[in-house]
């Protein structure tokens, strides 16, 4: 089985947080979240995505999910 690089989710959680100048811990309460998971996310350290905390945070930042997700294409190789 051939490994593929089918590219990656960056998460844009730190530059909404700068962009609505809220603290961290501010949101970690709005989003009713841990404080270390929320760095994870800010990080972008998180493997997996769980769809209620992005619910959670999209409610607590008032923002569309592409406002804290993007997807990055896969460098092509093959020219």
């Amino acid at each position: 089985m051939e490994d593929r690089n089918y590219g990656t989710i960056r998460i844009k959680l730190d530059e909404m947080i700068e962009k609505q100048n809220i603290s961290k811990n501010k949101l970690a309460h709005r989003a009713e979240m841990q404080r270390t998971q929320l760095n994870q996310f800010c990080k972008g350290t998180v493997t997996r995505l769980d769809t209620a905390v992005l619910a959670r945070l999209c409610c607590a930042l008032n923002c569309k999910i592409e406002d804290l997700l993007e997807y990055v294409p896969p460098e092509n190789k093959e020219k």
